[in-house]
């Protein structure tokens, strides 16, 4: 499996990922399909389009925080 980092990728090009999985930007945060700014589903944190990960082969939206990463693949391991 090959892994991208998205990290120094420009803002637009991140925007266009995130149509493709179903979610927006207003720039700066991450939205869900409602508008809503999207929260990492491990540390209740707004995920920030300058923090956004996505795992290969996912379409969860996650923070790149180190617990919430930990708690990720903890909870995923069997599929990795």
């Amino acid at each position: 499996m090959e892994l991208i980092s998205i990290k120094n990728m420009p803002k637009e090009a991140k925007i266009l990922l995130l149509r493709g999985l179903g979610y927006s930007s207003d720039g700066t945060f991450v939205l869900d399909s409602s508008g809503h700014k999207v929260k990492d589903r491990y540390i209740e944190v707004e995920v920030k389009l300058s923090n956004m990960l996505i795992f290969p082969g996912s379409t969860i939206i996650l923070d790149d925080n180190p617990l919430s990463i930990a708690s990720y693949l903890e909870e995923h391991k069997n599929g990795l």
